[in-house]
């Protein structure tokens, strides 16, 4: 029989979206949660629990924050080694730092060590869930696959697809691309917790030939994800001009080619026009706001305000290792930040969504995770709300908990992560 767990401590939940209203009212505070199974099976009060659960082993976390573990919808897995890289735009800091590094993909060994550094990272920071771009080599998806199955994770992830603008070792062509990604997706996909996406890197990097085969392997795998890059920065933009002078925009060099869909997820959509705002709407399509590495390349200022107003569904994410860190604290920090350039600073309780519910959302998987409520997947992170002196003393003033809460976003780090639960167990 498996074992039953309670968990007793500061309990948040969501009830609905924040965004919608005041903050505080689409939140909810219990004072324990029950894990069974893999699952979470109760929430409430400690004495209700305790009654209803005599036989449940107990751990106590004292005034210490219980929610579901983080989820972060758009990283490079490859790009751990050489995270925090200075001082290029996006298109030079490509061709300094990340090819040469992917370049080494083809090598299962050095790609399943640089997975279980990634998940061991991670997960040190109370992430539960990624969505990762691999390399265009098929090792490197098998070995992020492989570790993140061994730590029966919820992950999703994908062959990066390049045939052209990239070194010689990494690019592929539309055809094998095509075989490749399709064998990967019928080895992987929906195998334990493990989810396949579709990932064409982003458009100047593939061919028109490319990007048709891609649509071709999502129109034949509707149900799948498919990730990509859209509208980072300007100069990008200018660059997929000049490669596709018949496109009305940047999102119509995906459009044209079956690739643009519900189940799309767009990294960093910074400048986007009209047209492409009003068509990523229309289909649902996710947006994935990733706030780190929009400041640390230099891309621009993401419009969280004006994307949720008008109705996108919207993640947020590290992208490392263009984003400089591999915590969601530091990364709703940082959209608090550009919130605030923007003249419309986020509340807590929405920056934690974000990186919980809202980033579920983002990848088809808010009836599993993201969340802590009954029947959903026990992912969950425990964290100290006075982890350092400086925290500490700040939390020790807070007149309610988004006042305890706040300075563990702007400040806390790995030592704020108490404990992590994956899948109903303790990760190590």
């Amino acid at each position: 029989m498996a074992q039953k767990t309670l968990l007793k401590g500061r309990v948040l939940s969501f009830t609905g979206s924040p965004f919608d209203g005041e903050p505080t009212e689409a939140t909810r505070l219990d004072e324990a949660v029950v894990i069974e199974h893999g699952r979470i099976t109760e929430i409430g009060t400690i004495d209700a629990l305790r009654k209803a659960h005599p036989d449940a082993v107990t751990k106590d976390h004292g005034s210490r924050l219980i929610m579901a573990g983080f989820v972060d919808p758009h990283v490079h897995y490859p790009q751990t080694a050489m995270i925090a890289s200075w001082g290029k735009r996006l298109i030079d800091w490509l061709n300094t730092y990340t090819f040469p590094e992917e370049m080494k993909f083809g090598d299962f060994d050095y790609a399943a060590e640089i997975a279980n550094r990634y998940l061991d990272l991670t997960t040190a920071h109370g992430t539960t869930t990624m969505c990762s771009f691999c390399t265009i080599h098929p090792e490197s998806v098998d070995a992020f696959f492989t570790a993140a199955q061994q730590r029966g994770q919820r992950v999703v992830a994908g062959k990066t697809c390049m045939d052209r603008n990239a070194p010689e070792g990494l690019r592929d062509t539309a055809q094998t691309a095509y075989d490749q990604s399709a064998a990967l997706l019928e080895k992987w996909h929906r195998v334990d917790r493990l989810s396949y996406a579709i990932t064409p890197r982003f458009s100047p990097t593939s061919t028109p030939e490319q990007l048709e085969a891609m649509g071709a392997l999502w129109a034949e795998h509707p149900h799948c994800l498919m990730q990509t890059h859209l509208s980072e920065q300007t100069d990008e933009i200018e660059w997929v001009r000049s490669l596709f002078p018949d496109a009305r925009d940047y999102l119509d060099t995906y459009e044209k080619f079956g690739l643009l869909g519900q189940n799309g997820l767009y990294g960093h959509v910074i400048h986007l026009e009209d047209r492409e705002r009003d068509r990523l709407r229309e289909v649902d399509a996710s947006l994935i706001h990733c706030p780190t590495s929009n400041t640390f390349i230099g891309s621009g200022l993401f419009d969280m305000n004006g994307l949720i107003h008008d109705g996108h569904r919207i993640g947020l994410a590290t992208d490392t290792g263009g984003g400089s860190s591999f915590s969601m604290l530091r990364t709703m920090a940082a959209a608090y930040e550009i919130g605030q350039l923007r003249g419309r600073p986020l509340h807590p309780a929405q920056l934690l969504w974000l990186g919980t519910v809202g980033s579920a959302r983002s990848l088809r998987m808010d009836d599993c995770i993201g969340n802590i409520t009954p029947g959903m997947e026990a992912d969950l992170v425990v964290i100290d709300l006075a982890s350092t002196p400086a925290i500490a003393q700040r939390e020790a003033h807070a007149e309610d908990v988004w006042e305890a809460i706040f300075p563990t976003i702007m400040m806390g780090d790995d030592r704020a992560v108490a404990e992590v639960w994956i899948g109903g167990r303790q990760a190590a």
